[in-house]
């Protein structure tokens, strides 16, 4: 079996779950970027973020999903972007994509499959849409980019075998893993083709989350990495949202209870936090609103989970990128850093 380029050994280390790419001693960078590019000027700007990843020394570049832009707004006003979800635009993006200098890892958004049904210039089968997407961004058992690294697909086990975009490496002696999960409440309520899906697709995440955890025993810490922004706010205990809500909800007044397809999710990883106390980041994009915090409540005490931090990247209309440094030597393990892009900063414009 041919992996283009990727040597057996390193291969062989991420399935045992060894390092892969900076020792285990010395801290790293890596780059987030996400929900980009969307349109024709930001497909301008995108480029120059490119650009100023390769100018950097990075472990890897993860983009977290929503490579392309939404089938909706590209409804009605076509002239905006390059037209979504068809096969032009799959090729131009992984060429972009290829066009990166270190590893590149991917997680899928649901701009980049579940939101393309409503395409009127073509017709396109979102759940085919999928299945190109895995066969084009997910080679067995190693990432993207121009040095790519040793990755570990889901689909090496059968019981999941088409999820081989769900992947997991250790780099630095720190677990990563990506799970599928999107916005768009994570494609349920468009019918019972798709929820099947999605109960399908969760049952597969929760059960790489878990394996997940179980990996990062031993290490320094875990990485998350989703395209979903799953509401944290929606699960915290009563007091914190009503403080987190009075400057935009008039007092005495009910808060808000969306329907949530992201609950499993929040509560698994409570759940698995109540017993591993090491740090973990959970890396997402798809609300396109930069931010660094402790969102998330232990069930049972009622306050944060200190050990675990919330990154969201910018995405559109704002080109720019996070850098996050893993660094064993510091007590906390990871540091966050918005990258702006000059070329791309809004101030420029005014």
């Amino acid at each position: 079996m041919k992996f283009h380029g990727l040597i057996p050994v390193a291969l062989a280390a991420a399935l045992a779950g060894c390092a892969s790419g900076p020792g285990s001693g010395g801290a790293f960078d890596f780059a987030l970027i996400g929900d980009m590019p969307y349109t024709k000027a930001q497909a301008i700007e995108y480029r120059r973020a490119l650009a100023a990843l390769n100018a950097t020394d990075l472990a890897f570049v993860a983009h977290i999903g929503d490579f392309q832009f939404d089938a909706r707004p590209y409804n009605r006003n076509p002239s905006l972007a390059d037209m979504p979800c068809v096969e032009e635009n799959y090729r131009a993006i992984y060429d972009s994509f290829q066009s990166v200098r270190h590893a590149f890892i991917l997680t899928p958004g649901d701009n980049d499959w579940s939101d393309c049904a409503p395409l009127e210039a073509r017709k396109v089968d979102v759940l085919e849409l999928l299945e190109q997407l895995r066969v084009r961004f997910y080679p067995e058992g190693r990432s993207l980019g121009q040095r790519p690294i040793a990755v570990l697909n889901q689909s090496s086990d059968q019981r999941f075998a088409r999820y081989k975009e769900n992947l997991r490496w250790r780099m630095g002696d720190v677990v990563f893993v990506t799970l599928h999960i999107v916005g768009s409440n994570d494609n349920t309520g468009q019918g019972a083709r798709t929820d099947a899906e999605q109960a399908d697709r969760k049952q597969a995440n929760i059960a790489w989350l878990k394996a997940a955890f179980a990996a990062a025993a031993d290490a320094h810490g875990l990485v998350i990495l989703t395209q979903a922004n799953p509401g944290f706010e929606n699960f915290w205990p009563d007091a914190a949202k009503t403080r987190y809500f009075l400057p935009f909800i008039a007092r005495g007044q009910p808060l808000p209870k969306p329907t949530s397809a992201y609950g499993d999710y929040v509560r698994a990883i409570a759940e698995a936090l109540e017993e591993y106390r090491k740090p973990v980041a959970f890396l997402h994009g798809d609300t396109h609103l930069f931010r660094i915090d402790k969102p998330l409540y232990s069930p049972k005490s009622g306050r944060i989970f200190e050990n675990f931090t919330r990154v969201e990247t910018f995405g559109w209309p704002d080109t720019h990128w996070v850098r996050i440094t893993v660094d064993p030597a510091d007590s906390q393990l990871f540091r966050f850093k918005p990258e702006i892009v000059p070329e791309n900063a809004a101030a420029r414009s005014r």
